[in-house]
């Protein structure tokens, strides 16, 4: 079952005048949320900030500068957004030659 979050109310696009669902408030998100982890049966506390901290770790796994994530996650300091390296722990797997990306 999906879980849709939308504004109750239609309004206009002051520039295009079409008629649409707008701004969703940040508690509908999180009830949203919170309802989807219970319907799919997750055993663990998990949330909008759960959800975060894994877009974070993917970016990380993924091979993103450590810089891009910090801008994207609005950080002021580069020591936060490093808390996310902990769990990368890859050891010398984690050194990938430019090599690998060519084939």
């Amino acid at each position: 079952m999906a879980v849709r979050v939308s504004s109750g109310r239609l309004s206009a696009d002051p520039r295009s005048g079409r008629r649409g669902r707008h701004h969703v408030s940040e508690s509908s998100v999180q009830k949203a949320v919170a309802r989807a982890v219970r319907l799919a049966g997750v055993p663990k506390v998990a949330g909008c900030h759960t959800l975060r901290h894994s877009f974070a770790t993917h970016l990380l796994e993924d091979g993103y500068d450590i810089r891009t994530v910090q801008e994207l996650l609005g950080h002021a300091d580069v020591r936060t957004t490093m808390i996310y390296t902990h769990v990368l722990n890859r050891g010398g797997r984690g050194v990938r030659s430019p090599l690998d990306a060519a084939v």
